[in-house]
């Protein structure tokens, strides 16, 4: 593993055709969680998988938050801008072109606050479970790039009004953003990766 400003894992292409993968974990996971989900999902991709620099109680996650579903927004943008620099810092290292973002819960939210700062950091996101991290996200142009958003109707987490907003935000920035809600909750179904593995190929 590289020396890089974060800890975290890569896996080369075995396959140059597929795009590299982004993948960002939810609250509590690390760099290893959503390897094989990258592997099942985009097989052949290069893999990069790093890990959320904040703790709470013990759990790692990309940017604190104030309560459950309250994000301490200055430190989205922060971390947000840390995360993309460290994306170019591994695209150098690595020879990598703009990875598409692989992000479940915490590491969705991250990614679409990329996507409203730091748009070309990233060549699309799938973003599992995603809710809007910026209550007053900068106007972007995110023509071009391709937006999965898959969300949990009984998600006990994510108002569902919420996750809709996101979606259109993005859409109304030029994202081409295709939303699915599934009749499931928080965690990831088999829907889910019937769905990635559609929209990735």
């Amino acid at each position: 593993m590289t020396e890089l400003s974060f800890i975290h894992r890569y896996e080369p292409a075995t396959d140059q055709g597929h795009p590299p993968l982004l993948l960002l974990h939810g609250t509590g996971g690390d760099e290893n969680d959503l390897i094989n989900l990258g592997r099942m999902v985009s097989p052949g991709s290069a893999l990069l998988s790093p890990r959320g620099k904040i703790l709470e109680n013990g759990m790692p996650r990309f940017f604190r938050r104030l309560a459950e579903g309250v994000f301490d927004e200055e430190d989205v943008r922060f971390r947000a801008n840390e995360l993309a620099d460290f994306v170019a810092e591994a695209r150098d290292a690595y020879g990598l072109g703009a990875p598409i973002a692989l992000g479940f819960s915490n590491g969705a939210n991250i990614a679409a606050a990329m996507l409203m700062l730091r748009p070309e950091a990233l060549a699309g996101a799938a973003l599992l479970r995603a809710m809007v991290p910026l209550s007053d996200a900068p106007k972007t142009d995110l023509a071009g790039k391709r937006v999965l958003m898959v969300s949990g109707q009984m998600d006990p987490i994510i108002p569902v009004d919420n996750s809709a907003r996101l979606a259109a935000s993005l859409a109304s920035s030029g994202a081409d953003v295709q939303h699915e809600t599934l009749p499931t909750g928080h965690g990831l179904s088999q829907t889910d990766l019937q769905l990635l593995l559609k929209w990735l190929a």
